[in-house]
């Protein structure tokens, strides 16, 4: 038998990626690096998730979902935002 579950994908990117580069590529890199171990790859394992893909700036991350979880994409976006 088949199990369904709902699984939420979850696409994120620097906004000013560019920018950033063309001003300091060494420290936007290391500053992407540091917050992808310290907020984005914990945030999403914490969620029973997993990174799909990295890609320059980019993350796909999947999780599958439930109510919990829901508000724990909200809590990704919101800390990201201010980063």
């Amino acid at each position: 038998m088949m199990q369904r579950r709902l699984t939420a994908i979850l696409s994120a990117d620097v906004a000013g990626y560019t920018g950033l580069m063309e001003v300091d590529e060494a420290g936007t890199l290391e500053r992407l690096k540091v917050n992808r171990d310290r907020i984005f790859d914990p945030l999403v394992a914490a969620q029973g998730g997993r990174v799909v893909k990295l890609m320059g700036d980019g993350n796909v991350a999947s999780i599958f979902l439930d109510r919990a979880r829901t508000s724990a994409f909200y809590a990704v976006g919101m800390i990201l935002s201010e980063v």
